[in-house]
Parts: C-alpha cells; sequence; structure tokens
C-alpha cells in the first residue's frame, strides 16, 4: 500500500510539472505569430542563471517565459545569441544591474567572445508592468546601420512608429511596437 501511495503522489507531481511546463511554454511563445510557435526552442533559467530546456524546437527561435524581475517579460531571439542570453542570466542572477550587464555584453562582443544577431534576425517580445498590460514589440537586427541609412528616426517616438535603437553600432536594431495591450493586437 505504501508503495502505491509513493508511485501516486510521483506520478501527480509529474503530472503537475509536465502541466506548469506547459504553461511556461505557453507564455514563453506568446510574443510569436502562430505559424512559428511549434518549432521555437523553450528554455527557463534558475535562480543562479542556469538554463533548462523545457522544449528542444526545431526552428531559429528561442523563447524564454517572465523570469522573476520587475515587471512582465518574455521573449524570443536568434539560437546565435543564445550564448548572449546565457552570460545576462548569469550576471543577473549574480545581482548586477542593466546597466552593468549591458557593459559587460558590448565587451564580450567586442573581445569576439559573443556573436552579432544575424543581419536582419527578429526579436519579438512582450513586456509590461503586468502580463495582462504587456505590449508586444518586434526587433529586427540591423549591425552598423544608422538611421539615414535606412530611412527611419534614431529616437523613440510614438508607439506604433519604427525606430533605430543604438544606430551604427555591431548591436543596431529597428524597434517596431503595436502599442496596444497584447490581449487586444491581433497576431
Amino acid at each position: 500500500m505504501k508503495r502505491i501511495l509513493v508511485a501516486a503522489a510521483l506520478l501527480s507531481a509529474s503530472f503537475a510539472s509536465a502541466a506548469m511546463a506547459q504553461d511556461l511554454i505557453a507564455q514563453a511563445t506568446s510574443p510569436l505569430p502562430d505559424a512559428l510557435k511549434a518549432s521555437a526552442t523553450v528554455i527557463n533559467y534558475d535562480a543562479k542563471g542556469n538554463a533548462t530546456v523545457l522544449r528542444q524546437g526545431t526552428g531559429v527561435l528561442v523563447c524564454v517565459p517572465d523570469q522573476p524581475t520587475e515587471g512582465f517579460a518574455v521573449s524570443c531571439f536568434n539560437k546565435a545569441l543564445r550564448a548572449q542570453n546565457d552570460m545576462t542570466a548569469k550576471l543577473r542572477a549574480e545581482g548586477k544591474d542593466a546597466k552593468a550587464i549591458q557593459a559587460a555584453v558590448a565587451e564580450a562582443r567586442t573581445a569576439g567572445k559573443l556573436p552579432l544577431a544575424p543581419m536582419g534576425s527578429m526579436r519579438y517580445s512582450r513586456g509590461g508592468k503586468t502580463e495582462a498590460d504587456a505590449r508586444t514589440t518586434w526587433v529586427i537586427a540591423l549591425p552598423n546601420m544608422t538611421g539615414d541609412m535606412l530611412g527611419v528616426p534614431d529616437k523613440k517616438g510614438p508607439p506604433g512608429l519604427p525606430w533605430l535603437q543604438a544606430a551604427g553600432t555591431p548591436g543596431a536594431h529597428l524597434h517596431i511596437s503595436n502599442g496596444v495591450p497584447t490581449a487586444a493586437a491581433p497576431m
């Protein structure tokens, strides 16, 4: 009888863990167009910044569910940026602030330890104070491009207008935000 109870408890815990993983996978892939959700790899980070693969995908995108930080944020990025994301998670776990993390990533890129985002690769994200008010943003990697080269502003404007951040640097990227909470935005 004791063995049956232990087996039942383990089976119950296994189902609960599988359901939790499915919830995290759905959350992590929520910024993606439906056509890309099934092929994305989904990883999660623990309190020490170590990654666990929740689902191995077949596509080029890697998605991360909301991490225990201020506000709500999920993102999907090109697998070429996995090392950068892993480094960021480790530094965040060590208590580094956003500015220190950004500097460390830039230094690692300059030293050739981290690859640049492939030209034209996408980052899909949702973020906000809460999941309910999260807004979707699409980011296109355009290393070393400038606003003048692309015909877009290099300063953030009203929601919905594209703009180039970090213009002229290896980390240059075009932001496109729909400015509408995801629950109300078409995908």
